[in-house]
């Protein structure tokens, strides 16, 4: 089933789990809970969002859909306009993973990704994972990657589904831009601590820190090193 333009969550139904369901679960946990991201919110509120699932997550197979999905969804991008739209693929029928084993397979599955993938590294940030600089690239264009899944020990990660939220880079520079990426981002971060009691102590902007130490969701410490490496 494809779902049309005038409702943009996108997705496959040949999983166990229906479409319809894993559509009203991610509406119920972004928009029926109070969820501290107000962009999540906004796409989600303006059915902004391609979402597609996929077979258990961290598998080539699953790669090479995904890539195929992303090369879609940037092609049809309207980058002409200030409306952000996120893409985010779901893996419904993944088993149930700790922290720890959620993160090694988002960054396996990262790097299935980048292995079918034969564009260059987007050059408007690094591909090295220890820069500051880093941003995940697949199709030419980079991404900061939002990790999911039920035993987050963040509320705003706790997502009914394994999942993961592919964000252009493009559109962080979009608000910067607009002038509005402070006021986002303060707003996010107050609403989090709201909900959770302390701020994600992993966030922080980009050029502080590398951001690949934010995508599973999962508190690091400083010793941690990224399993990913762009030449793999």
């Amino acid at each position: 089933m494809k779902v049309k333009n005038e409702e943009a969550l996108e997705l496959n139904p040949s999983l166990g789990n229906s479409c319809s369901l894993i559509k009203r679960d991610f509406e119920k946990f972004i928009l029926g809970e109070d969820h501290p991201c107000i962009m999540a919110k906004t796409v989600f509120g303006m059915d902004q969002v391609v979402m597609s699932s996929y077979p258990e997550l961290g598998t080539e197979k699953a790669a090479r859909q995904i890539l195929q999905d992303l090369e879609n969804y940037i092609e049809t991008y309207d980058f002409e306009t200030n409306d952000f739209k996120t893409f985010l693929a779901v893996f419904p029928d993944s088993p149930d993973f700790s922290e720890l084993e959620f993160e090694k397979k988002l960054w396996q599955q990262l790097k299935l990704v980048h292995k079918v993938d034969d564009c260059d590294w987007d050059p408007e940030v690094s591909a090295d994972p220890e820069s500051e600089h880093f941003s995940f690239s697949i199709c030419g264009k980079a991404f900061y990657v939002v990790g999911m899944h039920p035993n987050s020990s963040r509320e705003a990660r706790k997502s009914p589904y394994p999942a993961m939220a592919f964000n252009l880079h493009w559109q962080f520079e979009k608000l910067r831009e607009m002038g509005s990426f402070e006021t986002v981002r303060d707003k996010i971060r107050e609403r989090d601590k709201a909900l959770q009691g302390d701020i994600n102590p992993m966030l922080q902007d980009f050029g502080a820190n590398s951001e690949a130490r934010q995508y599973s969701g999962r508190k690091v410490g400083e010793e941690w090193k990224c399993p990913f490496l762009s030449s793999n």
